[in-house]
């Protein structure tokens, strides 16, 4: 009987003494793995930074479309005899001409 429950204890305390290394191993490299987690989240890869300036790009590029079409009703309506859409379009060609400048020209091929 004493064998039997030798027998037993033997290979259970090879298993219980991997899950402990196992622990120790986790307990050991955990600050490691929390330092690198925190680094990797406070920097920038480049493709993040590309990502996020084609996102800005596209958002200036949509509203300077938004605006060229508001122009243009703007100036329809000016044509028309509507003062107001005069001083709306002045202020509308403003906007344009300062979003012109941030949106990267393609080139030709």
């Amino acid at each position: 009987m004493h064998r039997l429950a030798l027998i037993a204890v033997v290979p259970a305390s090879l298993f219980v003494s991997g899950c402990i290394a196992k622990t120790a191993l986790d307990v050991v490299t955990a600050p490691v793995k929390i330092a690198s987690k925190g680094v990797d989240l406070a920097t920038t890869s480049q493709s993040e930074a590309d990502e996020k300036r084609g996102r800005e790009i596209r958002r200036r590029e949509e509203r300077l479309a938004k605006l060229e079409r508001e122009y243009a009703r703007q100036m329809q309506d000016c044509t028309d005899g509507s003062r107001r859409a005069c001083d709306q379009a002045r202020g509308t060609y403003a906007e344009i001409q300062q979003i012109i400048p941030t949106i990267p020209v393609e080139p030709k091929d």
